[in-house]
């Protein structure tokens, strides 16, 4: 990382400890909180509405920015709250009915199986998941046979799982629903801001994702990539508001004929806005450059843990994001926590109920998640090893 000084400079409270923990909710730049900081003062002088007309150019920023990390046009972004809020609107376009086949994966991210499951109970539809190879990805040849004999109404994959680093191959899975004529709906929360995610290269037709990971935006931020299949084939969340649609006549609306339509008329501006310098300022850096140094930073951890006597690291899969899972033996989760706590190390659990078919077949009921980032240094790897290696 050619810029690691200015970055950390950028990013001061990463100074202080020992911050692993991007995939859960990552350090903003200093940009991004005197952002939404001047905004909310601007907003306490002379109100939310007076405002928005004001800043309506630098809010079309937002748009632009994220097309451009997507490689499309801002008409196919529309804000979310968060990555689930824009799973769920995208999901709820999807007019299922009974018999309905929903084709998964076992590495769902929690909140979009709970969707899947909520489907199922309300209306009937089928949820089929298929296979993964040996080493963990998916096993493409089986996802064919899948599609082929359930000719489901929607694939959904989750890109890279909350419960390890694992990259699934999302280009080579919209390539064969491009081949089927099969709606692809694409989870990018834990990708997007970590590694290159173009959209017309992965051919999928929704694709969600988070502001507060490693985009290192905002919380309740998101934004909903549609495609132009989807807005031609007026596709359009369940339930639709004034930001939408227009209400045309008293039994009567028209959709927007933009992403908009699968947003809602209340939107936090000075979040919005602070999205909109998190995604510009990841683009400054260069994600090309983001991906290269975080597979340095991962693959050191890796190769540090997986020499300790006792640790066990349970990512698996051809290509690993920037996140990594593991235990050491005689450990409980409580001492763990206590031990890195103690040492101002940050990360996240992942509990079994957060990945019921992934932890079955590792056979864990519970993991500690490091997810390094850009600002982290490789020393600082190294002194997280070596806590480690003393727990």
């Amino acid at each position: 990382m050619t810029d690691i000084d200015q970055i950390r400079k950028d990013t001061p409270a990463c100074n202080d400890k020992l911050f692993f923990n991007s995939a859960g909710s990552s350090l903003p730049p200093r940009i991004v909180g005197d952002t939404i900081r001047t905004y909310l003062d601007e907003e306490e002088k002379i109100g939310g509405y007076r405002l928005a007309d004001l800043r309506e150019q630098e809010t079309r920023g937002f748009y632009e920015q994220a097309a451009r990390l997507l490689n499309t046009e801002g008409r196919h972004i529309a804000f979310a709250s968060h990555a689930t809020d824009a799973y769920a609107k995208a999901l709820s376009s999807v007019p299922f009915r009974p018999g309905d086949v929903i084709l998964t994966t076992d590495d769902d991210y929690v909140s979009n199986y709970l969707n899947f499951l909520s489907l199922q109970q309300r209306f009937g539809i089928r949820i089929v998941r298929s296979r993964n190879l040996e080493n963990g990805d998916l096993d493409l040849d089986h996802f064919w046979e899948m599609l082929k004999r359930y000719r489901p109404r929607l694939v959904s994959l989750t890109h890279i799982p909350t419960s390890s680093g694992l990259v699934q191959d999302a280009v080579a899975v919209g390539a064969l629903c491009r081949e089927t004529d099969t709606l692809y709906l694409l989870d990018a929360c834990q990708s997007v801001g970590q590694i290159t995610v173009d959209v017309q290269q992965i051919g999928c037709d929704f694709l969600s994702a988070t502001g507060r990971k490693f985009l290192r935006g905002p919380r309740g931020t998101g934004f909903l990539y549609v495609s132009e299949r989807v807005l031609r084939e007026g596709y359009a969340p369940l339930f639709v508001d004034l930001r939408g649609a227009r209400w045309t006549a008293g039994e009567a609306y028209e959709l927007e004929p933009d992403a908009r339509r699968f947003e809602n008329w209340e939107v936090p501006y000075a979040l919005l806005l602070g999205l909109r310098e998190a995604i510009a300022y990841a683009r400054q850096v260069g994600i090309g450059q983001i991906e290269e140094y975080n597979q340095q930073l991962i693959g050191k951890m890796q190769k540090r843990l997986a020499s300790l006597e006792g640790v066990q690291c349970f990512d698996r899969g051809s290509r690993r994001a920037a996140i990594l899972t593991f235990r050491k033996a005689g450990k409980s989760l409580q001492a763990t926590r206590a031990y890195l706590d103690a040492h101002d190390v940050y990360y996240s659990v992942v509990q079994q109920s957060s990945a019921q078919y992934d932890f079955a077949k590792k056979d864990i009921d519970w993991a500690i998640r490091l997810s390094p980032h850009y600002f982290n240094t490789l020393e600082e790897v190294d002194k997280l090893c070596e806590l480690i290696e003393e727990l």
